[in-house]
């Protein structure tokens, strides 16, 4: 359906979650997919039990904040596969400690993972693509980067990076026909949302007009959208993908 097959796909934070599904949602549509994880743990129990459903697949686990280190990886990628053709950086932490109980370390911690290490793939990639032609970039932003939150300030400030990185890098990099998008989960289904008591979840799918909660596949059929041809003509753009929560 979205004419992926032996595109070679990049997932930073492709061992759970919405990683993970957009993970097996590209492997579904037969691209050649290689996922980043945390640690060599979560990285070879996600390839195992991607395996064990037929899949092939391949995993590395670098400082996503070691410049150096992502540039040799990424290079490795390209040398074997003589091309890279979508990046989805997913790879991300949230924050909900109020401003006085945020450290300095805390606010900086965020803003690696979340913004600099996106930095760092793109940069790698972009030399690739542009060797190639074409390519598309696409980054996990959140609802909060629209809206706020009422704490954690980190998440939403790094957020709203990401939606300003996307923008801006979509039109530098539009000439060499880069495509470059966000897709802004709303509330989602991960194993954080899965854990929280009942009480808590059925208020907030009382503010969703759709009445549900979404699902991680919600938010890897919006990837798989965007990566696709048929999203040829859109780029620096920030899906929202929230059953109109905040429309």
């Amino acid at each position: 359906m979205f004419n992926l097959e032996n595109k070679v796909v990049i997932v930073t934070g492709g061992t759970r979650g919405i990683g993970f599904e957009t993970v097996k949602a590209f492997l579904e549509e037969k691209a050649k997919v290689i996922l980043f994880g945390s640690r060599k743990e979560t990285v070879d129990n996600s390839i195992k039990e991607l395996k064990e459903l037929g899949y092939d697949v391949k995993g590395y686990y670098p400082n996503l904040n070691d410049y150096e280190e992502i540039e040799k990886v990424i290079k490795e990628i390209y040398d074997e596969y003589k091309h890279i053709d979508i990046l989805i950086n997913n790879a991300g932490m949230s924050a909900n400690k109020k401003i006085e109980d945020t450290t300095s370390s805390d606010f900086m911690n965020i803003m690696n993972l979340n913004v600099n290490a996106m930095f760092n793939t793109i940069k790698c990639v972009v030399p690739y693509m542009k060797e190639e032609k074409g390519g598309v970039i696409l980054n996990t932003s959140s609802m909060v980067s629209i809206y706020g939150q009422p704490s954690g300030v980190g998440y939403p400030a790094s957020k709203f990076a990401v939606n300003g990185l996307t923008k801006s890098l979509a039109r530098e990099l539009a000439s060499f026909n880069i495509r470059v998008n966000a897709v802004a989960p709303g509330i989602t289904k991960t194993d954080m949302v899965a854990s929280l008591p009942k009480e808590m979840i059925e208020p907030l799918i009382k503010t969703i007009p759709l009445g549900r909660i979404g699902e991680p596949r919600d938010i890897a059929n919006a990837f798989l959208f965007l990566a696709s041809d048929m999203a040829s003509y859109i780029t620096g753009v920030i899906l929202q993908v929230d059953g109109a929560a905040h429309n």
